[in-house]
């Protein structure tokens, strides 16, 4: 008997019912809606930063990153670093990981791989922060609309050379500004890696948890990824990674892209 794939075929059997559950997921919106007023997700740090993400979603990146192994992380929002960190962090152990299978020295300052992340505004406080970061050598940060023509080719400029390429979403959470990252920064993802588009729940919260907000139900990330979809095959929806967290940000916000 394989006890691990005894394992990981019960797992697939939980997650299912879990997928099949249709009151455990009003719940799961539901805690959503009662912890949105104080700001939960600002409660967490990757190492030393503040992540500003909920703990569910930050185990589904390093999963996606362990698994999928890309070269290079494309983040739209910086905000305190702490997901900029998260990823080079993921990066250096997988040089680490490779080093061990190549029975080669590792060196922690290698760079080979790296993370870009994209702001409209990087608060000088969190560039200086992110900057004397241990992980920091990994990091490259450029200041711009994510959607402006030439912050896409500064990006795409940065990008030559690597193989494998990640891409997470989470500025600007009009739908028309996601849109226009899914269509500039979707065709850099490589084929078996992903796009993540946060705060999708959007879409699914109450109208009066979005006093105040530019975006709300039918102009969120969330709507764009449908209308993303709709003219683009190359990516699935990979709905196994928000129904086993079943607390997330990202709800049909997993995209793989598959050709």
């Amino acid at each position: 008997m394989n006890h691990e794939l005894t394992f990981e075929d019960e797992v697939r059997r939980n997650i299912e019912q879990m997928g099949r559950d249709a009151a455990l997921q009003e719940i799961s919106v539901k805690w959503i809606e009662a912890v949105l007023p104080f700001h939960y997700a600002y409660n967490f740090r990757w190492l030393g930063r503040p992540i500003i993400q909920v703990p569910q979603d930050i185990v589904a990146i390093q999963e996606i990153i362990w698994e999928t192994k890309p070269d290079l992380v494309i983040e739209t929002g910086i905000a305190h670093g702490g997901s900029l960190v998260l990823s080079a962090s993921m990066l250096a152990l997988l040089d680490l990981a490779d080093a061990v299978r190549k029975g080669i020295l590792f060196d922690p300052r290698s760079t080979g791989r790296k993370v870009i992340g994209v702001d409209i505004e990087i608060r000088p406080h969190n560039r200086t922060a992110i900057e004397n970061h241990p992980f920091s050598g990994r990091i490259q940060m450029i200041e711009g609309s994510s959607i402006a023509p030439d912050v896409i080719e500064k990006v795409r400029s940065a990008s030559k050379g690597f193989k494998r390429i990640m891409v997470c979403l989470d500025s600007n959470h009009t739908h028309d500004h996601v849109l226009a990252e899914l269509q500039a920064y979707g065709p850099m993802v490589s084929v078996g890696n992903y796009c993540v588009v946060f705060d999708t729940g959007i879409e699914d919260l109450e109208k009066n948890h979005l006093s105040g907000w530019k975006w709300g139900k039918g102009d969120n990330p969330k709507t764009a990824v449908k209308a993303f979809l709709r003219t683009h095959p190359e990516f699935t929806m990979d709905r196994t990674m928000d129904t086993k967290l079943l607390i997330t940000s990202a709800s049909e916000g997993f995209l793989k892209r598959i050709t």
